[in-house]
């Protein structure tokens, strides 16, 4: 009975790191103020556009590539 517990919560630990690991990022374009942001959800409104090379495995990647994507950088 105990090894069942440890190996439910072993499974369940593995799948939440498994989930939490698949994390997408986007830079996304408010139209409005034409500001840049890096958001971890994909975008459903019309008021922000996806800019860049779409999905980012990671914030930091997708912040870095904010400084290097044309329409975030001409203000």
């Amino acid at each position: 009975m105990n090894k069942l517990i440890v190996c439910g919560a072993l499974a369940a630990f593995v799948l939440g790191a498994q989930a939490a690991s698949a994390a997408e990022f986007y830079i996304v374009r408010d139209a409005a103020t034409k500001k840049c942001t890096v958001v971890d959800t994909k975008p459903t409104t019309t008021t922000t556009t996806v800019v860049g090379d779409g999905v980012y495995k990671t914030k930091t990647e997708a912040e870095s590539a904010v400084k290097t994507t044309k329409v975030c950088t001409e203000q």
